[in-house]
């Protein structure tokens, strides 16, 4: 019986330090080695200054901007540490209203043109750091005349940008909306040095 304790004692603490301790010190340790910015989560600077995270969703809201995915996250959207969505129904009266105010105010940027859906509504994250081809080419013409640059450029940028899907068939084309206004940004400063 005291052999036993003392076997299952030992059994407990060899297991609780072999997994508990070493594992996840050796799976960090490689994950640094071998995927350092992904380990990391994929932070972005600008000028030393750390500006957001690729894989993370970030509220742009000047009219020189792409926008994202509408977020749930938090009181006011776009808060990491309160990710998740709103949980309403296609059927309740508030997210009824929010969508049919959202597609009202982006109609009068493209009248007569169709909505794409992931500018309405919200990911189940609140937090998704992507939006679809479609959406991004229904934004370049308010972005092109915000910045005063060709909508050609733009919507050579939005093509530039676009990751397809994975091997052809997993997953959607998508474009991330931090690293597209980035590369507006790097545009429009090439632009004032003119």
């Amino acid at each position: 019986m005291r052999r036993n304790i003392i076997t299952s004692f030992l059994y407990t603490a060899v297991t609780g330090i072999l997994l508990g301790v070493l594992y996840p010190l050796l799976m960090t340790g490689l994950a640094q080695v071998f995927f350092h910015d992904k380990a990391n989560g994929q932070l972005v600077t600008r000028n030393g200054v750390l500006i957001g995270s690729r894989i993370i969703g970030q509220n742009f809201t000047g009219a020189d901007y792409f926008h994202g995915r509408p977020s749930a996250a938090g009181a006011n959207g776009y808060d990491a540490a309160a990710s998740g969505g709103s949980n309403y129904g296609p059927t309740n009266k508030k997210y009824i209203d929010r969508v049919e105010a959202d597609v009202t105010t982006l109609q009068k940027e493209n009248p007569g043109t169709s909505v794409p859906v992931d500018l309405i509504t919200t990911s189940g994250s609140g937090l998704d750091p992507d939006i679809t081809p479609a959406a991004a080419y229904f934004q370049v013409a308010r972005v092109a005349t915000a910045r005063g640059i060709p909508v050609e450029q733009v919507r050579g940028l939005v093509a530039k940008h676009a990751i397809p899907r994975q091997f052809g068939l997993l997953g959607e084309s998508r474009v991330n909306v931090l690293e597209l206004n980035l590369a507006l940004d790097k545009i429009s400063e090439q632009i004032s040095h003119y």
